[in-house]
Formats: structure tokens, C-alpha cells, sequence
């Protein structure tokens, strides 16, 4: 019954919004010139016009809500509005019209968020891109864009998704945990905050290595307060979420090529051209490519205490990770050569885990210290007691 009853709804807002589109044009509103309030009273005028024109009984609560959602729609990105706004979502998965997924506190669970149909899903993905001159068809059917208030989309549509358009949202919060919150949470110890804060400002060149949704790029943003205030950095990134509180800060960002194939800059030759800026520091968001070998280099060649993030499950696999990257970048030297290359770059690695609960913590921060035996020798400077 409350399926019927919501698909019912479903279909009142697609009725009632092509009803205020029309009424907007009439009136000679355009959204994106007026200011809220004037395009909400006449949003709000068209909703009680037609519900009074097709005596469609509703109770004063399901009309607020209606001109609510219908404000959303044409001011906003419609049912992705309220999970935009609620600040306990992390992460806003749409795969399709019905099955809209959001991650609370670490764990995945299904919205009662609903789009009408897969046009609607169509319409808020062109609605996002349209102000950046992205484009999103059957010659370009995925695409990586970024909200107004600096969040991640990532959108793709038939025929590469198989059952509809597909949205997911990375939320971007300005308001990043401190290491007191996330001391209070349990995701680490004083312990390891003292041995983070030693690492950063000894000059450690550092990797946060972490799974999907581990909480890198907050603990980027944790350790990067330590740097003293007196150096240089330049933060690299494929989307811009570091938010350094430091007084000298250079941000670059990546861009993707334009409709024609043409103009992308990569990491990598961002990473090249930070050197030429005289940084004392290097932060990339994120290792995914051939910017390793040149943030290894730089680590190497007196830009001592730069720091990135990397996907990977452990300490050893994130090792193996940047060997991967350097293979597939190019870079050919021998086994020893890139341990040796590696290992002369890189002091620390900070290991983040998702537990199955949904918490994140710092499971271990482990030294390199490479001996004649096992060029990868590590020494723990910390170990959460899960690990233990």
C-alpha cells in the first residue's frame, strides 16, 4: 500500500512540475536571474493553483512538502537536495530511480529518496553539469563533475550502466574532524596523534594509505595542520578537498579534456610544474597514475616531508600498489632498483581501516627501514589495539 501510495506521489510531482515550468515561463520567471524567495512564492502559487484545479485532495503538511520538493526541482538538484542538506551523509549513491543508497557513520543504507524515472535521474545529472559545459550522451557516457559546494559527482549513463543512469556522490565537508574528535571517536590514540605530529614535523614524507571510504583524505587534512607555518606547499589534486589550515598554500587541480578530446592536464604535469614554484612541501591528493614517479623524485630531491593518499588494504600492499604504478607508468628499472627507489622516497605509511561496524581507525603507522635482507623491513610506530 505505501508503494502504491508513494508511485501515486511519483506521479503528482511529475504532473505538478510540468505545470510550475509552465507557470514560470508565463510569469517571465527565470530562475537562475531571480532571487529564492521571489521564485519561491511563485512556485508556490503554481502548486496550489493546480492542485486546486484538479481538486486533488492533500493535507496542509503533504502541500508544504510538495512545494518543498518543487522548489528543489527547479532551484535545486531535486531529491538529491535533502541528502545534500542532512550533514550526517557521507556518500550518496543513486543506481537508478527506486534505489537510492547513502552512507551514515560508515555504513550503507537504502534512502526513502525516490527520482520518478530515469529521465528525472537524466534531468539532475545534466542539471549539475550544465553550468560546468560538460556533456553527458551516448558519445560521452560517464563523466566526473563537482557541486557548487565542492562535492564529488561521478554520473554515467546507457548503454555503459546497464540498468538506467547512475549517480555517486561524494559529499564535501568544509568542517573536517579534528584530532580531538577523532581521538573521542575511538579512530586513534593520543599515542598515535604524538607520533603523527613527530612524523610531520621531523620532515617524514608520508603516505596515507586507506580502502574506499577509510577517511585518507580527512587524516590528510589532520596531519597537514602540523607543517609548520613558515613552509611552502602545493596541494595537487583531482578534485579540490583539501582544506589546509595554513597560511601558505598554492591549490592546483587537475582538469579533464574538453568535449573535442583536447586540454587535459593530468597529476603528473602538475606535479612537475609544482616543482618549478619552489615548494618546501608537495601534497597530492591522491597517487592513481604516473604522478608517482615524480612525487618520488621530488621526495628524493629536497622537497622532504610531502604527503599523499593511496588506495590500498595494508601497509605491504600499499608498497605493492606504487611498484604496480611505476610498472604501468613506464618507469623501467629492476626489482632492486625501485625498492631501493621507493624506500629512499618514502619514510612513513599511515594505514587507515574501515571496521565492520562502519568505524574508521588508524589500524597502524609503520617506519621504512630497509636492510640488506628485506629492502621493505618495517618498524610499527603505532598499532591500534584491533591489530594487535
Amino acid at each position: 500500500m505505501a508503494g502504491r501510495i508513494d508511485d501515486e506521489y511519483q506521479l503528482l510531482k511529475a504532473q505538478t512540475h510540468r505545470r510550475v515550468v509552465d507557470k514560470l515561463d508565463e510569469d517571465g520567471i527565470e530562475v537562475a536571474r531571480s532571487n529564492r524567495q521571489r521564485v519561491e512564492e511563485a512556485v508556490s502559487r503554481a502548486v496550489h493553483q493546480y492542485l486546486s484545479e484538479h481538486r486533488i485532495p492533500l493535507s496542509s503538511q503533504d502541500i508544504t512538502q510538495l512545494v518543498r520538493d518543487m522548489v528543489d526541482e527547479v532551484m535545486g538538484f531535486g531529491p538529491l537536495e535533502v541528502l545534500l542538506r542532512d550533514g550526517r551523509i557521507n556518500d550518496i549513491l543513486v543506481n537508478g530511480p527506486d534505489n537510492v543508497f547513502v552512507e551514515v557513520s560508515g555504513v550503507l543504507q537504502k534512502s526513502s529518496v525516490r527520482f520518478i524515472d530515469n529521465d528525472h535521474v537524466l534531468r539532475i545529472i545534466r542539471r549539475i553539469l550544465a553550468p560546468l559545459g560538460r556533456r553527458l550522451d551516448e558519445a560521452s557516457p560517464m563523466v566526473d563533475a563537482r557541486l557548487p559546494d565542492g562535492s564529488r559527482v561521478n554520473a554515467i549513463i546507457p548503454p555503459l550502466a546497464l540498468d538506467g543512469p547512475s549517480i555517486s556522490i561524494r559529499k564535501f565537508n568544509r568542517h573536517h574532524l579534528m584530532a580531538e574528535d577523532l581521538i573521542r571517536s575511538g579512530a586513534m590514540t593520543e599515542e598515535c596523534l604524538s607520533v603523527l605530529i613527530s612524523a610531520v614535523q621531523s620532515r617524514k614524507n608520508m603516505i596515507v594509505s586507506g580502502g574506499t571510504g577509510t577517511g585518507k583524505t580527512t587524516m590528510l587534512n589532520l596531519i597537514s595542520q602540523y607543517i609548520p607555518k613558515t613552509d611552502r606547499i602545493l596541494t595537487i589534486e583531482d578534485s579540490a578537498e583539501l582544506v589546509l589550515n595554513h597560511p601558505h598554500v598554492v591549490r592546483l587541480e587537475t582538469r579533464p579534456a574538453n568535449t573535442e578530446g583536447k586540454g587535459r592536464i593530468s597529476a603528473r604535469e602538475l606535479v612537475v610544474n609544482a616543482l618549478r614554484m619552489r615548494p618546501d612541501r608537495i601534497i597530492v591528493g591522491e597517487v592513481r597514475s604516473s604522478e608517482i614517479i615524480e612525487l618520488l623524485q621530488a621526495m628524493n630531491t629536497g622537497h622532504e616531508g610531502s604527503m599523499s593518499t593511496l588506495h590500498a588494504n595494508g601497509t605491504r600492499d600499499a608498497l605493492v600498489r606504487i611498484e604496480t604504478l611505476l610498472a604501468v607508468s613506464g618507469y623501467e628499472a629492476s626489482e632492486q632498483a625501485i625498492a631501493r627507489l621507493i624506500t629512499s622516497a618514502l619514510d612513513v605509511i599511515i594505514q587507515l581501516v574501515r571496521l565492520p561496524n562502519g568505524k574508521r581507525i588508524v589500524s597502524e603507522v609503520v617506519q621504512l627501514q630497509p636492510t640488506e635482507d628485506d629492502p621493505y623491513h618495517m618498524i610499527y610506530l603505532y598499532r591500534s589495539q584491533h591489530e594487535r
